[in-house]
């Protein structure tokens, strides 16, 4: 007996010390981030409605530049500061390179057939070629002549309403929609705008709904919130108006030959079309290596217009707005376009290299305002990120919106100061300076950069150049209005309104 609880004792002493050591490695390889404790099972879903762009932030600056929260079953980790975003979006790319899709979005999105929402690997792979090569290449002459010829006309009707107030918010989202729809379809009347229209609007809405099944699976076939109809409503409604394009574009392929450079979207997409189903190979002919379903078309197409009309306009919108509250860098601007292209024409593409002020301009409404304030990411494994876990499956918010705020890396971070970007080695938008991404980094990019900055810049160049701008009733430049609403993407609380009067010695139109 005595020798046997000897051996047990010995056991004990060296057993012991192991598994504690075990328990120990194991407790520290899964502690989570800081952040904010949640109730039993929901964790922290009665968060919800504050974790905007703006309450992230002060999160962060609470708990620190990586916050952990519990959303029912669902990890979500939030990313505010360029350390942390750089780990993400660069060093673990791979991990991060998923998007999470909520249940409205997989069915809206015809369960991710389009290239927003698609998981990282080789289908998504292939049809960011497509987009990078095809989509929204400067080859497709389409698409920017688009552009100019929408810009044209948005300046006729800023000549028509001169002396009167100008709603600059509406004005600029019917030009983006306008190069969008014709990019997009090809049509040059604006012929069933007002109904596609109504149906993004819905998507919006859908897209962007605070669905609780989202967070507890076991809810989902109780439907508690109703969305299933809408959703169900919606995508039919998408699949009307689409579905006719699609069939009048293959009839036109068909009977005729399209010029390359003058193609639309649909026109381009249809080069991949299946009618039996999406399949991918390793192949150095994109044409062969990639068949797409109708399905597929048709979501690749919403992706365009969401990630190409609101974000546009509201940048647009932002850049007129921050230049009207600092009359010293309009004026700077204003000056910039006299010397650079005179008052007897209007501004032209080949001016812009030579607008240093305006891109500077540009650049810093981006910093304040990125287009989307809140990039989504989901893990694609277990990863580990400053010591902390961050489980498989796990979403990753990064709040470009804080980060391109972080104070350690701007100097008055919350001010519109244009100047800051003439001094040497500032960063850049591009994706390597991760207190700067206005467009996110990494993998997960957007591919439509270059169309949309080549947009916002023509828009802000013509409305300066060609007007002199005045705020309505007497209101002062500090009384215009800052505040934003958080959705997909963070546009103006309230319209920008505005009074042109013509700038130029010559005709402007």
């Amino acid at each position: 007996m005595e020798t046997n609880a000897t051996t047990a004792m010995t056991i004990l002493f060296f057993i012991l010390p192991l598994l504690s050591f075990f328990i120990l490695s194991s407790f520290k390889r899964k502690r989570f981030p800081p952040g904010p404790k949640g109730w039993p099972i929901i964790g922290n879903l009665l968060m919800m409605d504050t974790l905007t762009h703006r309450g992230l932030a002060k999160l962060a600056a609470r708990y620190g530049g990586l916050v952990h929260l519990r959303m029912g079953f669902l990890h979500m980790f939030t990313v505010s500061t360029p350390d942390m975003a750089r780990e993400v979006l660069q060093i673990q790319d791979n991990i991060f390179a998923n998007r999470p899709a909520t249940m409205n979005i997989s069915y809206l999105t015809y369960d991710r057939a389009d290239m927003a929402f698609a998981n990282y690997g080789p289908f998504w792979r292939q049809m960011r070629k497509i987009s990078v090569m095809k989509l929204f290449s400067r080859k497709r002459a389409e698409s920017w002549d688009s552009v100019r010829e929408e810009v044209d006309d948005m300046v006729k009707i800023v000549v028509s309403n001169t002396g009167c107030s100008v709603n600059i918010g509406e004005l600029v989202f019917g030009l983006t929609r306008n190069i969008i729809y014709r990019a997009a379809f090809g049509s040059l009347s604006h012929e069933g705008q007002d109904e596609f229209i109504k149906i993004l609007q819905e998507f919006s809405k859908l897209f962007g709904a605070f669905n609780i099944c989202d967070f507890v699976p076991g809810l989902t076939w109780a439907d508690p919130q109703g969305f299933m109809g809408r959703l169900v409503k919606a995508r039919a409604s998408l699949d009307g108006f689409i579905d006719s394009i699609i069939d009048e574009h293959i009839e036109k392929k068909k009977s005729c030959k399209i010029d390359e450079g003058n193609s639309d979207m649909v026109y381009e997409l249809l080069d991949f079309y299946s009618e039996d189903k999406a399949t991918v190979s390793v192949s150095e002919d994109l044409n062969t290596s990639l068949k797409l379903t109708r399905d597929n078309i048709k979501a690749i197409i919403m992706d365009v217009m969401f990630g190409g009309t609101e974000t546009v306009a509201s940048a647009i919108e932002w850049a007129m707005s921050e230049l009207m509250r600092s009359p010293e860098d309009l004026k700077k601007v204003q000056q910039e376009l006299n010397n650079v292209v005179g008052l007897h024409r209007r501004v032209e593409e080949s001016d812009f290299d030579k607008l240093t002020f305006l891109k500077c301009c540009i650049k810093e409404t981006l910093r304040l305002h990125p287009p989307i304030p809140l990039l989504l990411h989901e893990t694609a494994q277990d990863a580990e990120i400053a010591g902390y876990h961050i489980p498989a499956r796990s979403r990753v918010i990064i709040n470009s919106w804080a980060v391109n705020r972080d104070p350690n890396s701007w100097a008055d971070p919350d001010t519109f100061k244009p100047s800051r970007f003439l001094k040497e080695g500032m960063p850049d938008f591009k994706g390597s300076n991760f207190e700067f991404i206005p467009f996110g980094s990494g993998r997960r990019s957007c591919p439509g950069m270059q169309l949309g900055l080549y947009a916002l810049e023509i828009a802000v160049a013509h409305l300066l150049h060609c007007f002199s701008w005045e705020l309505p009733d007497g209101m002062k430049p500090s009384e215009v209005d800052t505040d934003d609403v958080f959705g997909l993407t963070a546009p103006r609380a309230t319209r920008l309104v505005a009074v042109p009067t013509p700038r130029l010695l010559c005709p402007i139109c």
